[in-house]
């Protein structure tokens, strides 16, 4: 455990930090999949959406947000 005062701070930000970012990784993730099993127009919209806010928040690189949409995009389903 930390002893300096922020350190202990440092800590608390992280954890907070961690579970957003949890967050946000397994809404891209499920959207991509829903996609994946029942393709639709709306759930390629959705999908996008959550990837470009993963992307926009530095969860994941603008690249990756990218190769990603591509991939649903060009899914042959």
């Amino acid at each position: 455990m930390p002893i300096i005062k922020s350190a202990k701070k440092r800590v608390r930000t992280a954890k907070r930090n961690y579970a957003q970012n949890l967050k946000y990784k397994k809404a891209y993730k499920k959207a991509m999949a829903d996609y994946y099993k029942k393709p639709s127009k709306k759930k390629l919209s959705q999908a996008f959406s959550k990837i470009d806010k993963a992307a926009k928040i530095n969860l994941i690189h603008k690249n990756k947000a990218a190769r990603l949409k591509s991939a649903l995009s060009h899914a042959d389903l």
